[in-house]
């Protein structure tokens, strides 16, 4: 296991562990500066009852030996009858704290993290989160009990986004665990192949394939890094969002007012869930499932032609050859960023995309007629990963690539990408 991933997992534990104190904490300051929208002292008593024993029951837990050693190198809790009561202990503590005061809902989120790793049986653990997504949705519409049909239905609404939110989340999560699984079987494969009697054409193709084994070892870790940034800038700010314009709704008499906010609110919920359609899409091309690298490139050229209505050409040079997944899927993400950036700055009227086979290389070179710009006076990568430019050279260079780019303003843009020829490993 790469350096990166080990620190990654051990960050993950560190949150797993003491993840749910700091949510605790900060819900119970939040409460506490908010107390006056709980009925009374009796609820305030109440709540700080129910926070001591919240706390007592993730200190009772995290002495449990519920960390087996590792057989792989990472360490997981073992689903088991007991981490589903404590499971059930903590949504129902949390449930309760939530109904005395919305806030505490920082806390009960806590149960999205770890449902897969305390409550044993794939669908079993998927009520846990459904459990968890009513708590949420109670305070995104303003806080239990419900107090009219208005809020019944802004509930409705928020459980919905709520579900739709932790089914995009366990997809991700499921693809990365596949992602995993492939990176072991790639490594696994040049070590026999470094252990068998030498055969240059076999040397030959573990040699091209080491950077791609590189790559995963990089990659996997900085698309965490990524998704989790995504997530956090695009689906927990337009969840933040929608809950603003929510708790307007429910608190103004003013009927236009409140169908404006709900209005917003809808259009933000919308918003997230494309964001997150856009994620999933994001982490692996759906289209070279069925495709080859060329086939895949064709349509797209075409299809974002159509949507844009600028002239989109597609070219194959050289002798045509199965590449890898990851040469593929590389260059088919460096493909769609561009196009994408051409059809948000460069006012173009065309577009061409080549595709050169040149004998231990390919080159994607994709080229327009726009408005140009100055690549000396561009930003730098932010460290969250962006897709742009800084993202596409990154993509390049995780296979042994590169990435150069030319234009100036006026003259249009040239991007070309060179990475390593391997082939499809069969």
């Amino acid at each position: 296991m790469a350096a990166k991933d080990t620190q990654l997992e051990k960050r993950w534990e560190q949150f797993h562990r003491w993840g749910p104190y700091g949510m605790l904490g900060i819900a119970t300051l939040i409460a506490t500066a908010t107390q006056d929208i709980m009925a009374g002292p009796a609820e305030q008593y109440a709540a700080a009852a129910l926070v001591g024993a919240a706390l007592a029951l993730h200190l009772v837990h995290d002495r449990r030996p519920h960390w087996p050693a590792p057989t792989d190198g990472r360490r997981r809790r073992t689903p088991s009858r007991a981490g589903t009561v404590f499971y059930a202990v903590r949504w129902a503590l949390a449930f309760a704290l939530t109904w005395l005061n919305p806030f505490f809902a920082l806390y009960a989120v806590t149960g999205y993290f770890d449902a897969d790793e305390l409550i044993p049986g794939r669908y079993r653990h998927r009520i846990g989160l459904f459990a968890t997504s009513v708590t949420l949705a109670g305070s995104q519409s303003g806080g239990l009990p419900l107090k009219n049909a208005s809020q019944a239905g802004v509930f409705v609404g928020m459980l919905a986004v709520n579900n739709v939110l932790w089914m995009v989340v366990g997809h991700l999560t499921h693809q990365e665990e596949e992602r995993s699984r492939a990176r072991a079987a790639t490594i696994v494969e040049p070590e026999r192949t470094n252990t068998a009697p030498p055969q240059a054409p076999d040397e030959n193709a573990a040699l091209h394939a080491q950077p791609l084994v590189q790559a995963r070892e990089a990659g996997v870790a900085d698309e965490r890094r990524r998704l989790a940034a995504e997530i956090h800038d695009t689906l927990a700010q337009g969840l933040t969002g929608i809950i603003a314009q929510l708790q307007v709704v429910v608190n103004t008499p003013d009927a236009r007012l409140a169908r404006a906010h709900t209005v917003r609110a809808m259009d933000l919920a919308r918003h997230s869930l494309g964001e997150a359609r856009r994620s999933v899409h994001n982490l692996a091309p759906a289209a070279l499932d069925r495709d080859t690298l060329a086939e895949a490139l064709k349509k797209t050229v075409a299809a974002w032609g159509e949507r844009t209505a600028v002239r989109a050409d597609f070219t194959v040079t050289g002798t045509a050859e199965p590449l890898h997944g990851e040469v593929s899927a590389t260059l088919l993400r460096i493909a769609e960023e561009a196009l994408a950036n051409t059809a948000r700055h460069a006012d173009a009227t065309r577009v061409g995309v080549t595709l050169s086979f040149m004998g231990d290389e390919v080159v994607l070179d994709i080229r327009d007629d726009g408005r140009g710009f100055d690549p000396l006076s561009l930003p730098e990568r932010s460290s969250a990963g962006g897709f742009g430019l800084g993202g596409m050279r990154a993509r390049a260079e995780r296979i042994a690539g590169s990435l150069a780019v030319e234009s100036e303003r006026g003259h249009g843009t040239a991007l070309s990408a060179r990475v390593p020829l391997v082939r499809h490993d069969r």
